[in-house]
C-alpha cells in the first residue's frame, strides 16, 4: 500500500451523516481522555516534531561512561578461560560480541559483577551450542537472570514479529515488575535490540531486556509535581539529556490533567524513525508494554530500542524508537510514514483494553486490534444479551399459573438454571474465536456505520489504514451477512452467537469507538433487541461501557430520568461469575424500582451498574472514572481541540443524564462534578446529586433523606396498630456503617434483637444496647466494634471470620460467613418487624421465604424494604398470603430520590453564581442559610409524600384485599402512565393552569428566592413539563385511589380550575 500524500491525495468519501455531526458547537478539551500532540502544518495535516540525534541510536540517552569496563572485559576474559567451558579460541570473539555488538550501554556493566557477566556470557554461548546441536540448527537463545533490585531478560526474535510461543519476556515484564509499580515502589525499564543478525542466522537478533528498581530523588512529592529532577528515578536522571527530560516534562504536564495516556511521536534527524513516548497514570493499563509491540509488530515495524521510567508522582511514560521491520515482516506493509499514523490513532485503543480476548488472532495477524477489540466487546454483548431461555420456557411459562407459588418456585428455579447453563462466556468464546472471517465482515458493517473519515481544511488527519480498508473491502447487508453466517457456522448453537453480532451492530446508535479521546470503549444501544418476555418493561437507553478494569452498563426508562451508580465487587472468582451472569437483570431491576419510586419527581428511572472485574478488585475509583468519562463522550458535542473528532450519531438527539451515589461511588461523586465541569458541560452542576456540600450537594446519609421515607411506613404501620414502638422487637441487615442502617438506628426507637452487617451478627434477646447502637451509627463503625460487655447473658456477636463459636444457648456456629449470611431465614428467631436497611439483591427469593413461614403464618408480622430488591417479588407475595404487612422498596425508600431531584431542581434554577451563593458550603464549613432552610423543606417533603403514598396503599388493600406488593407497583403505573398522557395534553398551554401547579410544585423557598418567571426560564422545557405531570398525577392517584375513574379525574380538575378562578 503506497503512501498517502500529504497534500492531496485520496479525498474522503462523503458521509450523509458526517454533515449532521460536525455541525455541533465544540466542546472543551477533556481533561481526562487521551491527548495527541500532534501540531498542524499550514496544509492542514499533522506534522511531528523533529528530534537531534543525540544519545545511543538517536535514544535521547547517553549512559555515563564505565571507565573499568575494559578491565573488567578482561576480567571476565580470563574467568571464561578458567572455567573451559568456551574453547580458548573462541573466548575473545564471544565476549567482544556481548560487550559491543548487543547495544548493550554501559550503566549494565557498571552494574553487574565480573561473576555475573561470565554466566551470561556461558549462558548465551551455550543456547548457541544447543541450536547447532538441534536437527533445525534454528539458533534460540533464552536467558533470565531475575533478583530483588534487577532482573535481565536476553531472547532472539525476528525484528517485526511477535513470538506466540516464546518466553512470554515482555509479559513477564508487565505482570512481575510494570503492573504493580506504583509511586515509589516502581521498576523501570530498558531494552535494545542487536543492530545485526546472529551469526548462522540471517533474520534472528538479540533482544536485552533490562529492569531495575526505581530509586527516586524525592520518593513522596505532590501528584501534580513534574519537575523532572523531583521525580525522576536516579538512573534515569544520569542516563537522559537535557532534551529527553524536557520531552518527559512537557508530557507530564499534560498527563497530571488527565486519566487517559498523552501521546506523541516525533521524527528522528537524519532517519526515517519514530519515536513514539506515551504517559499515563500507573496502573490504569495493565498488560501495556507487551500489548504496544503487538500492536507496532501488526504494522510492519520493529523497535530498536524501548524505555519504561516510572516517576514518584504516579505516572509512566514509554518511548519506544520504532523503524520498519525489513524483509518478508515488513515488505507486505505501508512505509512507516503511514503506519506510524494508524498506531498513534489505535493505541488509545489499547489503552482501554490492553490485552482483549482474542489477543491471539491479532497476534498472528489474522485480525486487527480493531477487529479484537470489536469482537470483545460483541463477546461481552453477547454473552449477556443471547436469548437463552427459548421458545420452550415462553410456552412453559404461558401454561403454568405464575400466582400459584409451586408453578412461580419452579419458572424461577428453570430460568436461573437456563442462564447459567445454556451459553457460558466460555462457550460463546470458543464459537467466535472459530470464525475470524465472519468477525472481519462483522466489523466492517460496524465501522461503515460508525467511522467518520473527514474532510476539509480543518481535519488534521491523514486518511488512516481503518478508513482505507473499508473502501477496498466489501461491505456486506444484513441479509448477506445473515446469508453468509447460516452458510459457514456449523449449526444452530454457533449461528446464534454471531447473528448477535449483527444485533449488535444495529443496535448501536453512537460510540466512542474511532475517537482517539477515550479511556473505556462506550456504546449507546438502541434496546428494542431485549426479549419482552424477560424484560416486559421497556427501556428508553441504555449505555455498555468495556475497560480492562470492568464492564459496565446504564439503563433509563425514560428520557429524563436519575438514578444512582453503583460499584459491584467480587470476594471470590465464584462470585464473580455469579456477579457477571446477574450484572444486567441487577441493573434492570434496579432501574424499574428506581422508575417505579420516581413517581412524585419529573425524572424516570435509571441506574448504572460498573462491574469490577476479578483480577481488579482494587481499581473502584479508576473503573468509575473511565465509566463517566467514556459515557460522557456520547453526551458532549464530539470536538476536541487540535483533533476534529467527529462520531456518528444515529441517536441524533440531545441526551442528559442524572446520576447519584450509590454503592462504593459515594466518594466519588465530587470528582464526576467537577470533571463534568471542566469538559465544559452545561449541566455540570445537576449531573451528580449527592455530592459534597460544597459543591452544592444535599447528602442523603448525613440528612437521613432515605430513611425519612422508609420511617414513615414503619411508624404508618405502628399507628395503625396501635403499636409501642418501644416493645416492637427489631431485626435489621445493614449495620451501623452504612447511610440507611445508621440514620434508622439514629430515628427509631424499637427494642433491636438482632443487627446484621459485613462484619458479622449481633444479638441479643434482651435488646441490644441503644446507646451503643448509636454511638456506632454517629461514628459510622460495623459491629465488630460494638462493646460486647453491654450484651446480656443472652447476647452474642459472631464475625464473617470466626469459626466454632458456642452460642449461649450451646449451638455452634461452625462458619462466621455462611452464619451471617442466612441469619435473616433463621425461623426460630423471634421478631416483630425487620427492616432491611442492607445485603445483596435477591436475599430473599421465592424458595428462601419458605423457610421464614410457620405452619402457614409468617413468623416476622411486619417487613418495610429499605434495601433495594432485597425480596424479589414472588418472596414478598409468598410472605403477604402467609399473613406478613410487608412495604416493599418501591415505596418505601423514595426518600433519597426526592432528595436528589429537589437538588437538580435547584441547580437548574440558579444560575453559576447564585448556585454558589446560595447552595454551596463555604470554605470555612458554613452553610448559607437558604441551604439550611432548603434542606428541611427537601425532608418535610420526603415525609409528606410517603405518608400520603403509605395511606393510599393502606386504604386500597383494606377495599380490595390485594397485595401492598401489587398495590405499589399498580399505583406507581397509575401515575407514570397518568404523567405521561397529561404532559401530552392541551392543559400545559394553559399558562394560568401552568403556573398555578408549578407553583404548588415547585418548592416555595426556591419560588421566594427566585421567582416563577425565572426558573421557567432556566429550566428545560421538557423537565418543567414532567414537573408538572408527575405533581398532578401522583396528587390525583393519592386522592382518588389506583382504579379512579374519569368522573374521578374531571372532579379533581374542576376543583383546581374553581381554585384557580378564585
Amino acid at each position: 500500500m503506497a503512501s498517502t500524500p500529504v497534500n492531496g491525495g485520496l479525498a474522503a468519501p462523503i458521509n450523509k451523516l458526517l454533515d449532521q455531526v460536525t455541525q455541533i458547537p465544540e466542546r472543551r478539551s477533556s481533561p481526562l481522555p487521551t491527548h495527541l500532540s500532534v501540531p498542524g502544518s499550514g496544509s492542514g495535516h499533522s506534522t511531528p516534531r523533529v528530534l537531534p540525534q543525540e544519545g545511543s541510536g538517536g535514544s535521547g540517552y547517553v549512559a555515563p561512561v564505565f571507565e573499568g569496563k575494559a578491565a573488567q572485559m578482561e576480567a571476565v576474559m580470563d574467568g571464561i578461560e578458567d572455567k573451559g567451558f568456551i574453547p580458548l579460541d573462541n573466548v575473545e570473539s564471544e565476549v567482544k560480541w556481548f560487550y559491543n555488538e548487543l547495544g548493550i550501554d554501559d550503566m549494565y556493566f557498571a552494574t553487574e559483577s565480573v561473576d555475573a557477566v561470565i554466566n551470561h556470557v556461558h549462558s548465551l554461548y551455550g543456547a548457541k551450542v544447543a541450536a547447532f546441536a538441534r536437527d533445525d540448527n534454528h539458533l534460540e537463545i533464552r536467558l533470565t537472570k531475575e533478583a530483588e533490585d534487577h532482573a535481565l531478560y536476553i531472547d532472539t526474535s525476528r525484528p517485526g514479529i511477535s513470538v506466540v510461543n516464546g518466553p512470554h519476556y515482555e509479559q513477564r515484564i508487565d505482570e512481575k515488575y510494570l503492573n504493580g509499580s506504583k509511586g515509589s515502589a516502581g521498576y523501570r525499564v530498558e531494552s535494545f535490540r542487536a543492530a545485526n543478525s546472529l551469526q548462522g542466522s540471517k533474520d534472528q537478533q538479540v533482544r536485552c531486556y533490562f529492569v531495575y528498581q526505581c530509586d527516586f530523588a524525592n520518593p513522596n512529592p505532590s501528584a501534580t509535581e513534574i519537575d523532572i529532577e523531583k521525580i525522576g528515578d536516579k538512573r534515569f536522571l544520569q542516563k537522559a539529556t537535557a532534551n529527553t527530560k524536557e520531552i518527559y516534562r512537557q508530557t507530564l504536564q499534560v498527563a497530571v490533567e488527565r486519566t487517559g495516556p498523552v501521546i506523541e511521536y516525533f521524527d528522528i534527524e537524519g532517519s526515517r524513525d519514530k519515536r513514539l513516548v506515551i504517559a499515563y497514570k500507573q496502573g490504569s493499563a495493565l498488560g501495556f508494554f507487551s500489548a504496544l509491540s503487538d500492536l507496532y509488530h501488526y504494522y510492519g515495524l520493529t523497535s530498536t530500542r524501548k524505555y519504561v521510567e516510572q516517576f514518584s508522582n504516579g505516572y509512566t511514560t514509554m518511548s519506544l524508537y520504532l523503524r520498519e521491520a525489513g524483509g518478508t515482516a515488513g515488505s507486505k506493509h505501508p512505509p512507516i510514514e503511514a503506519s506510524i499514523h494508524q498506531i498513534v490513532k489505535e493505541i488509545s485503543l489499547l489503552y482501554c483494553l490492553p490485552q482483549n480476548t482474542f489477543q491471539i488472532h491479532f497476534t498472528t495477524g489474522k485480525l486487527s486490534l480493531q477487529e479484537t477489540i470489536y469482537a470483545h466487546s460483541v463477546w461481552i454483548f453477547v454473552s449477556h444479551f443471547l436469548n437463552r431461555l427459548g421458545n420452550e420456557y415462553a410456552a412453559l411459562s404461558s401454561i403454568l399459573n405464575p400466582s400459584d407459588s409451586t408453578h412461580a418456585e419452579l419458572l424461577s428455579k428453570l430460568k436461573k438454571r437456563l442462564r447459567a447453563e445454556t451459553f457460558t462466556a466460555d462457550y460463546i468464546l470458543e464459537i467466535i474465536n472459530q470464525y475470524p472471517e465472519l468477525v472481519h465482515s462483522l466489523y466492517l458493517s460496524f465501522a461503515n456505520s460508525h467511522y467518520v473519515q473527514t474532510k476539509g481544511q480543518a481535519d488534521d488527519f491523514l486518511p488512516t489504514l481503518s478508513f482505507l480498508r473499508i473502501k477496498i473491502d466489501k461491505v456486506l447487508t444484513d441479509v448477506e451477512m445473515t446469508d453468509a453466517i447460516n452458510k459457514i457456522a456449523v449449526n444452530d448453537h454457533h449461528q446464534m452467537v454471531m447473528k448477535s453480532f449483527v444485533i449488535f451492530n444495529n443496535a448501536v446508535l453512537k460510540t466512542n469507538f474511532y475517537t482517539p479521546t477515550k479511556v473505556a470503549l462506550s456504546f449507546r444501544l438502541r434496546p428494542d433487541f431485549l426479549p419482552a418476555q424477560e424484560y416486559p418493561q421497556p427501556l428508553y437507553g441504555m449505555f455498555l461501557v468495556i475497560s480492562s478494569e470492568f464492564r459496565g452498563f446504564h439503563l433509563r426508562f425514560r428520557d429524563i430520568a436519575r438514578g444512582g451508580i453503583r460499584i459491584v465487587k467480587s470476594r471470590t472468582q465464584e462470585a464473580y461469575a455469579i456477579n457477571v451472569r446477574s450484572m444486567f437483570d441487577e441493573n434492570y431491576n434496579l432501574a424499574n424500582t428506581q422508575q417505579r419510586k420516581n413517581k412524585d419527581i419529573p425524572e424516570g428511572g435509571s441506574k448504572g451498574v460498573v462491574l469490577l472485574d476479578y483480577h481488579h478488585q482494587d481499581k473502584a475509583a479508576v473503573a468509575f472514572e473511565k465509566y463517566i468519562d467514556s459515557i460522557m463522550d456520547l453526551l458532549l458535542p464530539p470536538n476536541s481541540p487540535g483533533i476534529k473528532d467527529p462520531i456518528v450519531d444515529l441517536y441524533g438527539k440531545e441526551e442528559i443524564l442524572f446520576m447519584g451515589p450509590d454503592e462504593n461511588t459515594a466518594d466519588l461523586v465530587d470528582w464526576a462534578t467537577e470533571h463534568a465541569r471542566k469538559r465544559g458541560a452545561p449541566w455540570w452542576k445537576s449531573f451528580f446529586t449527592g455530592k459534597s456540600p460544597k459543591l452544592g450537594g444535599i447528602p442523603h446519609d448525613r440528612y437521613g433523606m432515605t430513611t425519612l421515607s422508609v420511617r414513615e411506613y414503619v411508624l404508618g404501620i405502628y399507628r395503625k396498630l396501635n403499636l409501642d414502638p418501644s416493645k416492637v422487637r427489631k431485626l435489621q441487615t445493614g449495620g451501623p456503617d452504612g447511610d440507611l442502617g445508621s440514620n434508622e438506628i439514629l430515628l427509631s426507637n424499637e427494642k433491636y434483637i438482632a443487627i446484621v452487617d459485613g462484619a458479622g451478627v449481633l444479638v441479643d434477646h434482651q435488646g441490644l444496647n441503644h446507646e451503643e447502637l448509636v454511638r456506632l451509627a454517629k461514628s459510622r463503625k460495623m459491629i465488630d466494634h460494638f462493646n460486647i460487655k453491654k450484651l446480656s447473658p443472652e447476647g452474642y456477636r459472631v464475625l464473617i471470620d470466626d469459626t466454632n463459636i458456642r452460642l449461649p444457648n450451646g449451638k455452634v456456629v461452625n462458619n462466621g460467613i455462611a452464619f451471617r449470611n442466612t441469619f435473616h431465614l433463621r425461623s426460630g428467631e423471634q421478631y416483630d418487624t425487620f427492616v432491611p436497611c442492607g445485603g445483596r439483591p435477591e436475599s430473599i427469593d421465592l424458595t428462601t421465604a419458605n423457610k421464614l413461614i410457620v405452619d402457614g403464618k409468617s413468623v416476622i408480622p411486619y417487613i418495610v424494604e429499605g434495601a433495594n430488591l432485597f425480596m424479589t417479588q414472588d418472596a414478598k407475595l409468598r410472605l403477604e398470603k402467609a399473613g406478613c404487612i410487608l412495604f416493599k422498596d418501591a415505596s418505601a425508600n423514595k426518600g433519597g430520590v426526592t432528595s436528589s431531584s429537589l437538588e437538580v431542581l435547584a441547580s437548574l434554577s440558579f444560575d453559576d453564581a447564585g448556585f454558589i451563593e446560595h447552595m454551596c458550603i463555604r470554605e470555612d464549613g458554613t452553610a448559607p442559610a437558604f441551604y439550611d432552610n432548603y434542606v428541611k423543606e427537601v425532608q418535610s417533603i420526603i415525609q409528606n409524600n410517603a405518608r400520603l403514598e403509605f395511606e393510599a396503599i393502606w386504604r386500597e388493600h383494606e377495599a380490595t384485599n390485594e397485595p401492598r406488593s401489587i398495590l405499589s407497583d399498580t399505583l406507581s403505573i397509575a401515575i407514570t402512565k397518568l404523567d405521561e398522557e397529561l404532559q401530552k395534553t392541551e392543559l400545559w398551554n394553559n399558562e394560568d393552569f401552568r403556573k398555578s401547579v408549578l407553583s404548588e410544585a415547585l418548592p416555595k423557598l426556591l419560588l421566594a428566592e427566585i421567582g416563577l418567571d425565572k426558573i421557567v426560564q432556566r429550566v428545560p422545557d421538557n423537565y418543567l413539563r414532567a414537573i408538572f405531570g408527575s405533581y398532578l398525577a401522583s396528587r390525583f392517584v393519592y386522592e382518588y385511589g389506583i382504579s379512579a375513574s374519569q368522573f374521578a379525574f374531571f372532579d379533581f380538575m374542576n376543583k383546581r380550575m374553581a381554585n384557580l378562578r378564585a
